[in-house]
């Protein structure tokens, strides 16, 4: 482990001060990631800033109907909050399926949208790694790859992205509130997570020194017809192979809109966007669904040890769709 210096700032501008007048600075919150990498040697940052003092720590309904949840505050508490039990069911649902009540009880929001990849050969100092280190090849393409992507992969980089929580976020649209050295601004969630391409390097389309304010949700949190569905190999603190976040809207029989996001398949939540458009104005079947599950999938590839994930994925998607669908539960 190397040596790192340590702040403790009362307020976001000295917070974003501190991160950017050090060079490899990072941001620790809850730490249940950062801590773990910073132990394997795979993060070295120069300066750790932690967030515990910050007023980010509380869930906020606005005037306009949307919720503010706070960068701060714990996977628990958000999961466990009335205000997103009662509106935004999938996304207390998706936090409760990962990790631990322990994890859950100290992991942040900013923090979860900031998790690494969970790839064996990431997290090895003793074999390249793309991600760690820039051109030196990635041992994934051939080696042991079941956990792998199928969807947004590169010849540079084929790890997944591992959060639950994220994977919800996406289906609900969420928007990420960021300040920086060019002050505050904000992040549609579709383009907050990048795929690998040439630079695995980096996740998000953060910049040095940014922070995550808070994660804005929309009014709009289809709590009667929804569900997340996610496929691990045991029942409890696993990462998925693959996870579906779906979420309709009804009206007298028919899908008014629709939304899906993918975990455990991409380097970021996957969305195809007009795979969802296909559920406009039809009848809730499960010819729709196989269609809509096709569409998402059409430019899935798989490698040596992960291509039962496509059809995997297949039915994990017509099979959230339909739960959804058959929900009569109202808020």
């Amino acid at each position: 482990m190397n040596r790192f210096a340590y702040a403790r700032p009362t307020t976001i501008a000295e917070a974003i001060q501190a991160a950017t007048h050090s060079e490899g600075a990072a941001y620790l919150g809850g730490g249940t990631n950062l801590v773990d990498l910073i132990k394997e040697n795979v993060a070295r940052p120069h300066t750790l800033v932690g967030v515990e003092r910050l007023p980010l720590d509380r869930v906020e309904e606005q005037t306009d109907g949307r919720v503010h949840i706070g960068a701060r505050v714990t996977n628990a508490d958000v999961a466990y909050h009335p205000v997103i039990e009662r509106r935004y069911p999938l996304l207390a649902k998706a936090i409760l399926a990962g990790a631990s009540a322990q994890l859950r009880n100290m992991a942040t929001t900013g923090g979860n949208l900031l998790q690494r990849t969970r790839c064996y050969y990431f997290y090895d100092e003793s074999v390249p790694c793309n991600k760690r280190a820039p051109g030196t090849g990635c041992p994934a393409l051939h080696g042991y790859n079941r956990i792998h992507a199928i969807l947004g992969a590169s010849d540079h980089c084929i790890a997944v992205h591992p959060s639950d929580m994220c994977v919800a976020l996406a289906a609900l649209e969420a928007v990420v509130h960021v300040e920086g050295r060019a002050g505050p601004r904000t992040v549609p969630f579709a383009d907050f997570h990048r795929l690998p391409g040439d630079d695995p390097t980096r996740d998000t389309t953060l910049q040095p020194g940014d922070l995550i304010i808070r994660v804005e949700l929309p009014a709009a949190g289809f709590p009667s017809h929804h569900a997340y569905l996610k496929i691990r190999d045991r029942a409890s603190y696993s990462f998925a192979l693959v996870s579906v976040a779906a979420a309709l809207e009804l009206d007298r029989g028919l899908i008014v809109r629709g939304r899906l996001a993918l975990g455990g398949v991409a380097h970021r939540p996957w969305r195809v966007p007009a795979a969802e458009a296909m559920l406009g104005g039809q009848r809730p079947t499960g010819e729709l669904f196989d269609a809509v599950a096709a569409e998402v999938l059409r430019s899935a590839r798989g490698f040596e040890h992960n291509t039962f994930k496509i059809e995997l994925a297949r039915r994990a998607i017509t099979r959230a769709l339909t739960t959804a669908a058959d929900r009569t539960i109202t808020p």
